[in-house]
C-alpha cells in the first residue's frame, strides 16, 4: 500500500515540473508534425498545413496546473450535507492522451463553514484541466476540499467514459468507469448517522 504522503510528493513533483518547465508550443509543433509524418501522412497538405499550430494552441489553452484558487468560505450553522451532483467535465487520459468525459458528484457536510458552491465545480475543473487518471482526479477533488474547507467530511462519486477504452482497445462504447473518495464522517459506520448513505441516495434521486 502507497502512503499518502507517497502519493502527495509525487503530485507535488508533477505541478513543480509543470512550473518548471512551462509549455513550450514551438516544441508541441515539431513533435506533431513528427506525429504526422510517422503516421504517413503530409504534414504540408492543404489540410494539415496548420495543424501542428492547431494542436499545440490547443494543449497550451486547456491544459491547467494552476492550484491556487480561493476558496470563498462563509461563516454559517448550516450542519446538514451540502451536494452538488452531475457537475460535467472532460479530462486527458495520460496514458493515451485521449479524452475521458463524465459527470462529477460531490457532497461535504460543515464543520461551521460553507463554501461558495461555484467554487466546487472550479475545484473540478481545475483538477480536469491537465494529464490525468479518473483515481487521481478522484482523490484530488476530495482531498482540495478537505485541506481548504476542514469539513466534518467529504464524498466525491466520479462516472466517466474513456475514449481509450471506448474508441480503441477493449472498444466498448458506453461503458462507465465509477470511483470514489470518501474523507471523515463519510467513511465512518454509525446507525444513527450514515452520511454516505445519504449521499448515495441523493445521488440516486431517492
Amino acid at each position: 500500500m502507497i502512503e499518502r504522503n507517497t502519493i502527495n510528493h509525487r503530485r507535488y513533483d508533477l505541478f513543480k515540473a509543470f512550473k518548471d518547465n512551462p509549455m513550450d508550443k514551438e516544441r508541441i509543433k515539431k513533435a506533431i508534425r513528427e506525429l504526422l509524418i510517422g503516421m504517413g501522412e503530409n504534414p504540408d497538405r492543404d489540410g494539415l498545413k496548420e495543424t501542428p499550430e492547431r494542436v499545440a494552441k490547443f494543449y497550451n489553452e486547456w491544459l491547467e496546473y494552476d492550484t491556487e484558487l480561493d476558496c470563498c468560505e462563509f461563516i454559517d450553522s448550516h450542519k446538514n450535507m451540502v451536494m452538488i451532483r452531475d457537475i460535467p467535465f472532460y479530462s486527458l487520459c495520460e496514458h493515451h492522451l485521449v479524452f475521458f468525459m463524465g459527470n462529477a458528484h460531490v457532497g461535504y457536510i460543515p464543520n461551521g463553514k460553507v463554501i461558495g458552491l461555484s467554487k466546487i465545480v472550479r475545484f473540478v475543473n481545475m483538477y480536469s484541466r491537465r494529464l490525468q487518471i479518473q483515481e487521481r482526479l478522484t482523490d484530488q477533488i476530495a482531498d482540495k476540499l478537505m485541506s481548504a474547507l476542514r469539513p466534518k467530511g467529504v464524498m466525491v462519486v466520479i462516472e466517466a467514459e474513456h475514449l481509450c477504452m471506448s474508441a480503441r482497445g477493449v472498444r466498448t462504447p458506453g461503458a462507465k468507469t465509477t470511483t470514489s473518495a470518501i474523507r471523515g464522517v463519510f467513511a465512518e459506520y454509525n446507525k444513527k448517522f450514515n452520511p454516505r448513505q445519504e449521499f448515495l441516495s441523493l445521488l440516486k434521486g431517492d
